[in-house]
């Protein structure tokens, strides 16, 4: 493991709270229509790349747990895969069941 300074032991608590801000807003724009799948996926963001693709469809509207998981087995995405971790032809599944347009 890396060895941290007590300044980026301190610093981590915001950090992380920041990165749990960022995903939420994501995660609520997301389920009010103010961002599609496609601008989420596209997203450069360190702290939306790593969130699990799960959380994203959990965001939709009208898609629940039970139903986020039957759509990752649908579409031969494993359950713990990240939104960097995707591969195209997964994304390119993801953006034409839910985002058709992008």
């Amino acid at each position: 493991m890396p060895t941290i300074s007590p300044e980026e032991r301190r610093a981590a608590p915001a950090k992380a709270a920041a990165v749990r801000r960022e995903r939420a807003e994501v995660r609520e724009a997301l389920k009010r229509g103010r961002l599609s799948l496609g601008e989420v996926l596209a997203a450069e963001s360190d702290a939306v790349r790593k969130m699990p693709v799960r959380a994203l469809l959990e965001s939709l509207p009208a898609i629940g747990k039970a139903r986020a998981a039957r759509l990752l087995g649908e579409l031969d995405i494993s359950e713990s895969r990240r939104v960097r971790g995707l591969g195209v032809q997964q994304r390119d599944r993801l953006l034409d069941r839910f985002d058709p347009q992008g």
